[in-house]
């Protein structure tokens, strides 16, 4: 991994996009820490010293949310945004065409995603003042006929917006995913911190143990992010105009976790959804509706892992079957394959090849999703086992180490096919 990253600093081009990455990461660590104005540090701490349910959403803005900075929502709103286009994309007539349309649909459907995000980041900015204010945190005055809280809105807006214009910029400009960088750079942030309390009273057995079942994740996070189940497929000869083409024999490969960290993140999100919108309403001067709400954040919130932890499994199995399927199309495969003149050895083209991809997909996911359901619920396993380790549990936890070894793997990857370019390039000048 070291020489592939040397290798590609010798590239003037790889170097720049690689020096762009740095520079946008470093752009968001900066903003995590420009504070809005109107808030009670101390009872800021305090609240979120005692929350679990954001302190997890913490987790995801590198500590952004409990600093109370400008890009406090981190890339909340638009990875719902995501979520509802994504869903909608199975539902609605006009977006499933697009879906079908290649590239300009994929960047209509991320048109549509951007429009989405701005009102869901402004009904989110409100919400977590109205909660902050409920807990006499914020100390201006709370009312959306007040400047001070329009103002606290729309930069709370505008930070994530930014933030999502910076991950598509990376996206665009740098090396990897944009979206995944920026998510990365937050889990990552927290790890100094984490160390340094940790430290402050360390326990050496604890450590090594966890720096042990750290390491077999790892290596566990790899074997399954790029473990494939080749299917063979045959080319046979064919004519076209003057030329014949002779068949070969290639594979298909169909990976264990086609999904990636995606559906961690959809299912977190949906699930911490519902006792986050009424962590809003525990302080309301109705009585039932404050008992209500408190009922919800009690029952669904990670506080209560007898019902948070199987749902959050299941729900994980759940989106990495539904992910899955929204991006490989067997039956796009098979029509492929018939028109390229390719088959699978024993299976008829068609009909039957599309049942076969579909039965291989489907056995090989099942797999990738229990193993991400089980990456999902680990932070909380190991903090049975460890304790907190001064947050290391959680930082790098099943969720965080996936996500990070996920990026990191995909980076050098494409850092590989890009110096691979460039030499063939070369050779053939």
């Amino acid at each position: 991994m070291i020489e592939t990253l040397l290798g590609a600093l010798k590239s003037p081009e790889i170097r720049r996009k690689v020096l762009f990455v740095a520079a946008m990461l470093v752009v968001f660590r900066l903003l995590s820490h420009v504070p809005v104005p109107g808030a009670d540090p101390a009872a800021l701490s305090n609240f979120f010293k005692d929350n679990a349910l954001f302190g997890l959403l913490d987790l995801f803005s590198g500590g952004g949310l409990a600093r109370f900075s400008v890009v406090g929502l981190g890339l909340n709103p638009y990875i719902n945004a995501s979520i509802i286009m994504q869903l909608m994309s199975g539902v609605v007539p006009r977006l499933i065409e697009l879906s079908r349309e290649g590239e300009y649909g994929r960047n209509k459907i991320n048109q549509y995603t951007r429009y989405l995000t701005v009102p869901l980041a402004a009904l989110q900015s409100y919400a977590f003042l109205a909660l902050l204010n409920s807990q006499q945190v914020l100390t201006t005055t709370f009312d959306l006929a007040s400047p001070e809280t329009l103002v606290q809105i729309v930069i709370l807006t505008t930070g994530s917006l930014l933030l999502m214009w910076i991950g598509e910029l990376v996206t665009e400009r740098g090396i990897g995913n944009g979206i995944s960088f920026i998510i990365f750079a937050g889990i990552i942030g927290r790890v100094p911190g984490a160390i340094q309390t940790f430290f402050s009273a360390p326990d050496l057995a604890i450590l090594v143990a966890f720096v042990a079942v750290g390491a077999a994740a790892v290596a566990a996070i790899i074997l399954i992010t790029e473990g494939q189940r080749r299917i063979p497929v045959e080319y046979a000869s064919r004519v076209r105009g003057n030329r014949v083409y002779q068949g070969g024999r290639t594979f298909l490969p169909l990976k264990v976790n086609q999904a990636g960290v995606i559906p961690i993140i959809f299912s977190m999100s949906i699930l911490l959804f519902p006792a986050q919108i009424a962590g809003y309403f525990t302080a309301s001067e109705v009585e039932w509706v404050a008992a209500g709400a408190t009922w919800i954040v009690n029952t669904l919130g990670p506080q209560n892992k007898i019902v948070y932890l199987p749902f959050y499994f299941l729900l994980t199995v759940a989106f990495t079957y539904f992910y899955t399927a929204f991006t490989f199309k067997p039956d796009e495969t098979a029509d492929q394959l018939r028109k390229n003149g390719g088959f699978v050895p024993g299976i008829r083209p068609g009909k039957p090849t599309e049942e076969y991809l579909s039965k291989v997909v489907t056995r090989i996911t099942l797999l990738g999703s229990i193993f991400l359901g089980i990456v999902a619920v680990s932070p909380y396993a190991l903090g049975t086992l460890f304790g907190d380790l001064g947050g290391l549990g959680v930082s790098l936890g099943g969720t965080g180490l996936l996500i990070a070894v996920s990026v990191v793997v995909e980076t050098m990857k494409q850092l590989e096919a890009q110096m691979l370019m460039r030499n063939y390039e070369g050779f053939i000048k």
